[in-house]
């Protein structure tokens, strides 16, 4: 279990990584799931303040676990997802700032999904964060950019 809040948000990034490109099924996808959760605290606060439809904050690793379901389910199998970036300490030893990009290829077309997040951890798990990512990139990686304007334009009504 990584301690430090640097480690936590490498095992992050990392993690994700793993669970987009390694593609687990059944009990494999269960435990990664699991330890993507457990690196945040019970009760926590993360928020996606450019999500495009709106930021809806998440406050259990529950929460957190069925996010990182979709995650799984809607990012298609790539080659590569590798977070390549780093991280930012600050003058508060529990805050990071984790400047990286999720970098691979689809259908050999690079990518490049930049993302900045900024994270509190206390004992080893993130109590906090607000993760500023390129929603449009992810979607057009995920093929779901129709679905985005359909729901951008269902909200606008």
């Amino acid at each position: 279990m990584p301690s430090t809040p640097t480690e936590v948000v490498r095992a992050l990034a990392a993690g994700v990584r793993h669970l987009v490109v390694d593609r687990p099924t059944g009990a494999r996808l269960d435990a990664r799931l699991d330890e993507l959760a457990d690196l945040y605290a019970e009760d926590t606060d993360v928020r996606h303040p450019f999500s495009p439809l709106g930021d809806t904050p998440l406050r259990t690793r529950a929460e957190l676990r069925a996010h990182f379901a979709q995650i799984h389910s809607r990012v298609p199998a790539v080659d590569g997802f590798e977070p390549v970036g780093q991280v930012h300490q600050t003058a508060d030893p529990e805050v990071v700032i984790h400047e990286f990009a999720y970098t691979g290829t689809l259908d050999g077309r690079p990518f490049s999904i930049p993302c900045v997040f900024i994270t509190r951890v206390r004992d080893g798990r993130i109590i906090e964060s607000r993760d500023y990512g390129d929603h449009i990139g992810m979607a057009r990686l995920a093929g779901r950019l129709g679905h985005l304007a359909t729901a951008l334009a269902a909200a606008a009504d």
